[in-house]
Formats: structure tokens, sequence, C-alpha cells
């Protein structure tokens, strides 16, 4: 099986699956078992020590941490019900749009 970008829907899979699992079982039900707030803080978390790797030239720290995140962004997306396919859609549905164009309509809104 080649690695791409398919592996985080399975690894999605997984991580829902884990949902509801006692807390003692796995790193993952443990962090479900913290609720939404404590995701979203392992989430930022990751985010920076990603962030430090890369400033610092650790091109092996930033792709060690940028799994981290992923793993991460992908257990807060299972805490809030969401899915990576919804995901997918709003960035198709962004798809071909300026970046620019983008974001100022966010911030009309």
């Amino acid at each position: 099986m080649a690695a791409d970008a398919r592996q985080l829907d399975r690894l999605f899979k997984v991580i829902a699956a884990r949902k509801g699992a006692d807390a003692a079982s796995s790193y993952t039900a443990k962090l479900f078992s913290k609720g939404v707030p404590a995701c979203a803080q392992k989430l930022g978390e990751e985010a920076v020590e990603t962030v430090i790797a890369a400033i610092a030239g650790d091109r092996q720290g930033a792709l060690s941490e940028s799994a981290d995140l992923l793993y991460h962004w992908l257990v807060l997306i299972a805490a809030l019900d969401l899915d990576p396919a919804d995901v997918y859609a709003e960035l198709e549905r962004r798809e071909g749009r300026s970046g620019l164009d983008e974001k100022a309509a966010r911030t009309e809104n």
C-alpha cells in the first residue's frame, strides 16, 4: 500500500472508532474523554511545535511534528462530529477562487 493522502482517511476511521472507548485503552480515547477543548489545545500545541521546527530549519523535526499535527487535527474534527470529507468539500468549494477574494468574503459576513 502506497503512502498518500488516503492514509488520512484510514487513520480517521481508526480514530473515530475509539470515540467512547475506555480512556485507559488508548491515547486517542484518552483525548476524547477530555473533550473538545483539550483536543483543540493539543492541536494548537502540535501546530506550535511544527512552526518551531520549521523556523529552526529542522526538516526531520518538521516532518515528525507535521504527522503529529495531522493526527491531532483528525482527533479534533472527530470530536466535533466532523469528517475529513467535510473539510475536503470546503476546500473544493474554495478551489479556483483567489485566496485574497475568499478571505475578503469571510470578513464581509
